[in-house]
């Protein structure tokens, strides 16, 4: 009785074992990356007091142009303008404020929580932020794979800098929208005065002297 109960233990110690091992092994067996980027966007609101006639005054502008900075705006960040009086002086003082960090307002803004005061007006800035989730994973700590898996981090590298390189995250997701208009004229400027200039050898050869004070 006692060599059986040996025995028995034995054998479930050896398969808990074995279970372990197989527990770190890959299982993706195609040539697929399962790490994607995954983009986020967040809404930042600034409430600007306006004019009765429309616009803003000085000090609003220099508030909001430190708002700005603060929070670093740069390519790829969207700015809009919800003013519940529409007047167009309020929308050129902020265009022209946004315009010293090389970005114009979109047409339209996203919906945000609360309602806006009278006599003021709500600038919006959108940002997206690409991340790849659970990566880097280095979960996978057994060396068998008897399935000719792929690692778990395999492909991680890759998305983590596509995600950390793309300047508008918004590309991950549709790309940049063609206009249709052909730019054949700035393609070809290159050749065009490659071709156009005149050669070295159409030149007449420089006269050298080998003597010795001329």
């Amino acid at each position: 009785m006692t060599l059986k109960s040996v025995s028995a233990s034995g054998i479930a110690l050896a398969l808990g074992l074995a279970l372990s091992a197989c527990g770190g092994m890959p299982t993706n067996r195609s040539l697929d990356n399962v790490h994607q980027p995954v983009v986020e966007h967040t809404n930042f609101t600034f409430d600007l007091l306006t004019q009765r006639e429309g616009g803003i005054d000085p000090v609003q502008q220099h508030r909001l142009g430190d708002w700005f900075t603060a929070l670093g705006l740069k390519y790829g960040d969207h700015v809009a303008l919800d003013d519940p009086a529409q007047t167009g002086a309020t929308h050129a003082a902020v265009e022209a404020v946004a315009a010293r960090f090389g970005l114009i307002l979109d047409p339209l803004a996203p919906v945000t929580e609360g309602v806006i005061p009278a006599g003021q007006a709500r600038v919006v800035i959108s940002r997206a932020i690409a991340s790849v989730p659970g990566c880097p994973d280095w979960s996978a700590t057994s060396d068998a794979n008897y399935t000719n898996g792929l690692s778990r981090n395999y492909g991680c590298a890759v998305s983590s800098n596509l995600a950390a390189m793309v300047a508008n995250k918004e590309d991950l997701i549709h790309g940049q929208d063609g206009t249709g208009n052909t730019v054949v004229y700035t393609n070809t400027k290159a050749i065009d005065a490659y071709r156009t200039k005149a050669v070295t050898g159409a030149q007449a050869l420089k006269q050298t002297s080998t003597q010795s004070g001329q």
